[in-house]
């Protein structure tokens, strides 16, 4: 049996989503993942798996740790979600993503595996979308015979699809509220959920700080009799902010073993010295365990990782920033970084967010740093909040849309604009502000 790539995309999407509306309690089992690896072979079971969690920071977690690998010379899988353009986004293997051949073959696959049984999983339910892209990816890891592989977290932690692994480290990289309607309203149960991938026997690094979520961590790890290496505790960091197209910031980590030098840091903000810091204490941990990871392939690592639309500047003249914070915690950072990084003057914020955040949280960093701000809606994801309800929340501001237009708007000042909210506001619109560079965006949109 043959499929065309559009047959293939159409079959995965042909499965329940929860990436575009959330999923509640009973959605969320292990089982059906379990009995889908098995018709394939298992192929997590081949792999050496750094399994990374946390409410932020995970991504850019995840994406150092495999630049780092990758430089140290380990052909490195590198497992992400959600996507920000294309889908062949979320599996990488050294930087490169799946091609449409490959993914094609591989989704042929495992629909073969998922219809040549007996009925399916618990109650004979289908697979969900994220649970073939889990397989998707672990299988495509295989195949291409990945001597590491980093898999972040999609949702939570312990009832999450990756969540079968066992990996050789665990890293959890923050606790703040998100997701509250399924993790939980306090820090305490979301820290538990998280903390839901330490396994017995194996090592976790984790950069939570607040004592209510950290000593959650610490009693599963000692549970689980899993060596915990903690912020705080067993690693601290300083930071230098440098500045936009002067100097990259830089942080120094000081471990139990040793005070790193220097290092340069590709993405702007202290909440990535932070979760640099995250990264070296996992450089240590897997040094322990006999990995190869010589300093030069850190510093190359932490200086060189691609991580799209984190505070990333895609033009200036004026400058305009993309960033993807979708919670409070990633908002402060968001303006803190903006204060710290480049130069002062008025603003302009574009704004959407889907209709499960704490909208009203982020307002509260946001308001006082923008002396602008358009709302507006992404059109690829259903969730999306109507702008005008975004204006009466903020009390005032312009609603436009679509985002292209919302961005022609803001473009027509001299102001910074900065567009956050999601990461499905900046994934529909770097591809345009990308691709037209440094021409004029007002006549290009």
């Amino acid at each position: 049996m043959n499929m065309t790539y559009d047959e293939a995309l159409a079959y995965w999407y042909s499965h329940i989503n929860y990436e575009q509306r959330s999923p509640s309690w009973g959605d969320l089992k292990l089982d059906r993942m379990r009995n889908l690896l098995n018709r394939l072979d298992d192929p997590h079971r081949y792999q050496r798996i750094v399994h990374v969690t946390g409410s932020k920071g995970k991504g850019s977690v995840s994406a150092m740790i495999a630049t780092i690998l990758r430089r140290a010379g380990y052909r490195t899988g590198l497992f992400t979600s959600p996507h920000l353009s294309k889908l062949e986004e979320r599996f990488q293997v050294d930087g490169v993503a799946i091609t449409r051949d490959e993914l094609t073959q591989v989704i042929l696959d495992v629909k073969t595996a998922i219809e040549s049984h007996s009925p399916f999983g618990v109650g004979g339910a289908r697979p969900t979308f994220f649970e073939i892209c889990t397989a998707v990816g672990l299988l495509h890891y295989r195949r291409r015979a990945t001597t590491a592989t980093v898999l972040e977290v999609g949702l939570g932690g312990r009832l999450d699809s990756t969540n079968v692994c066992r990996p050789v480290l665990s890293v959890i990289t923050s606790i703040s509220y998100d997701h509250t309607k399924i993790l939980g309203t306090e820090l305490s149960s979301i820290a538990r959920e998280k903390a839901g991938i330490i396994k017995v026997g194996r090592p976790v690094v984790s950069g939570v700080t607040q004592p209510e979520p950290k000593t959650v961590i610490v009693d599963i790890a000692r549970n689980r009799t899993a060596t915990l290496v903690g912020l705080g505790d067993d690693f601290h960091y300083e930071y230098q902010p440098g500045f936009v197209d002067r100097q990259l910031p830089q942080v120094r980590v000081t471990t139990r073993q040793r005070r790193w030098p220097w290092l340069e840091i590709g993405l702007l903000g202290e909440h990535q010295a932070a979760n640099a810091a995250v990264v070296v204490a996992c450089v240590e941990e897997l040094r322990r365990q006999g990995w190869s990871l010589p300093d030069d392939a850190v510093a190359s690592g932490l200086r060189d990782v691609n991580w799209p639309a984190r505070m990333e500047v895609v033009r200036r003249n004026p400058y305009v920033v993309l960033d993807c914070a979708h919670n409070a915690a990633s908002a402060e950072f968001v303006v803190r970084t903006l204060e710290s990084t480049f130069p002062p003057g008025p603003r302009t914020l574009i704004f959407a967010a889907s209709s499960d955040k704490d909208v009203v949280g982020m307002f509260k960093y946001l308001r006082p740093a923008f002396s602008r701000v358009i709302f507006t809606r992404y059109t690829t994801n259903p969730r999306a909040i109507p702008p005008a309800e975004l204006v009466e929340l903020w009390g005032g501001g312009e609603a436009v849309e679509p985002p292209a237009e919302a961005v022609r708007v803001a473009l027509e000042g001299e102001k910074l604009v900065c567009i956050t909210g999601s990461l499905f506001l900046a994934g529909e619109l770097r591809p345009l502000l990308v691709e037209v560079g440094e021409t004029d965006l007002s006549h290009s949109m």
